[in-house]
């Protein structure tokens, strides 16, 4: 069944009705949370339909993560034993990091492997 966006519209709505309603006290039986679970699921729908969520690419993890950390790509560098002017390439996408720097990218970075490998 596919979801309209008049119907996903609604479920938009009574999902910000209901949320200041149920609470984790609440049981899972009573009819507002079994109707926000329901409406959260139509929304989960179509949203995955109409507006997927790409993965991001190992430049935009690495820049992220680099972020994050409030570190720098010089720091970076030094820790994983490359030069800065290749921390730059991975980050502008110009090269991609062997699988050994993956290896010490996503340890140094806390960026899950299956992330960088894009799975």
């Amino acid at each position: 069944m596919s979801i309209t966006e008049k119907q996903y519209e609604y479920a938009l709505a009574r999902v910000e009705e209901l949320l200041p309603i149920v609470d984790d006290q609440m049981s899972a039986n009573d009819k507002n949370a079994i109707e926000l679970s329901v409406v959260s699921d139509i929304v989960i729908a179509y949203e995955k339909e109409h507006y997927p969520i790409a993965k991001p690419s190992v430049s935009e993890l690495i820049a992220l993560s680099l972020e994050e950390k409030q570190m720098t790509q010089k720091q970076l560098a030094g820790e994983i034993g490359v030069s800065p002017s290749r921390i730059n390439d991975y980050i502008s996408g110009r090269s991609e990091p062997t699988l050994r720097i993956a290896r010490l990218l996503c340890q140094m970075l806390e960026i899950p492997p299956a992330a960088m490998l894009r799975v």
